[in-house]
């Protein structure tokens, strides 16, 4: 082939042509629909943004799964959050937190009743904060994948200041994948996973699943050539009739990933089970502070009792949970576009710039280009 993973340029629309009609002549071979699930807000952004959905056959679906970290971040994680706020510790998040509502209300409304809550950019910000103001109890609300794990960990090590604290909200994505393979509403052909987590995880992590559920992973990068080589290189194992593994970001992703950061990692937290909004309680998919860094737990030294309300009646509406099980479309959504919008968002999809529902509504869905 002309065009190999080794090869790409960021942005050469000839390319994405010849990537585009490779893609439609293989789907003519195969001859029945097929559908791709990705697992990252960032593909769905360079998806949308890029329209390359209007580059694919009409019988090829790609679509988000739960790979929005925001998103999943279940509502009484927030709730805990608030209550810290509101109980007169200053609580650092990222900026997409800031606006996720738990079951009462979000940080950005504590904040709005006097509460301290500072926006930070990193897990090091926040350390950087707490060691500026040694007579704040300081805690980052810590949420994300593996790739901001890593960081939370890393900072954890390095002995931060006695004020410093964590409250992690951090997923592991791997379990949530063999949740949605295993749904009965779901019928996904294979993944195109994450390559930034990968970079931290490296590929061999998914040679595991790939056994188990018979199902194609191929690890992509985020350039519009990225994805397309991605779902070229899926659709190989498609129509050979196999699974299989393959890492299709190889400038930055390797089989065995940082090491550094993964030793950090497994030695800062332990997985548990934890509920991942809207979708479902997922064994070993919440990361938690070992007991060797209690110290340092916003859960072990503070006295968490958050305020649990019933949330606002249009959340009940809210289907989020389907749209990251990628059952169900924002489209499919009464109140997308209507009384969930990015200025007044119902759902956590709607808030961050990595949910579904927001990009969505940002850029349209399948664009006739």
């Amino acid at each position: 082939m002309a065009t190999e993973a080794d090869d790409l340029k960021f942005r050469d629309p000839e390319a994405a042509q010849e990537l585009a009609a490779d893609i439609e002549r293989q789907m003519e071979r195969i001859d029945h629909p097929v559908e791709i699930m990705h697992v990252c807000g960032s593909h769905e952004q360079v998806i949308a943004k890029f329209g390359l959905r209007s580059m694919l056959p009409s019988d090829l679906s790609v679509t988000m799964g739960p790979g929005c970290p925001v998103c999943v971040t279940n509502m009484p994680e927030v709730d805990e959050a608030v209550a810290l706020a509101e109980a007169g510790t200053t609580v650092a998040t990222y900026g997409d937190m800031f606006r996720v509502p738990g079951t009462v209300k979000s940080l950005a409304d504590a904040k709005a009743e006097g509460a301290a809550v500072e926006v930070v950019y990193s897990a090091s910000e926040a350390v950087e904060y707490a060691a500026a103001h040694p007579d704040e109890d300081v805690v980052f609300f810590a949420t994300g994948f593996e790739t901001t794990a890593a960081p939370t960990a890393a900072v954890l090590q390095a002995d931060p200041p006695e004020n410093f604290y964590v409250l992690s909200a951090h997923k592991y994505v791997p379990p949530a994948m063999e949740v949605v393979a295993e749904m009965p509403d779901t019928d996904v052909d294979a993944f195109l996973a994450a390559g930034h987590a990968a970079t931290i995880t490296g590929y061999g992590l998914f040679e595991e699943f790939v056994d188990e559920y018979d199902t194609p992973v191929v690890v992509g990068g985020f350039e519009p050539l990225d994805v397309l080589y991605g779902v070229r290189r899926i659709l190989e194992f498609v129509e050979s009739g196999t699974s299989g593994l393959d890492n299709a970001y190889p400038r930055c992703v390797s089989r065995d990933g940082n090491e550094a950061a993964m030793s950090a990692i497994d030695e800062v937290f332990a997985l548990t089970s934890g509920e991942w909004r809207g979708i479902a309680d997922i064994p070993d998919a919440n990361f938690v502070l070992r007991e060797a860094y209690a110290a340092h737990s916003a859960r072990r030294q503070f006295d968490v009792d958050p305020v649990s309300g019933d949330g606002d009646p249009l959340t009940e509406e809210c289907i989020c949970g389907d749209i990251m099980a990628g059952t169900a479309t924002p489209e499919d959504c009464a109140l997308f576009g209507e009384e969930c919008t990015p200025q007044n968002p119902v759902g956590a999809c709607m808030v961050s710039d990595e949910g579904t529902c927001k990009i969505r509504h940002e850029y349209g869905g399948h664009p006739e280009l």
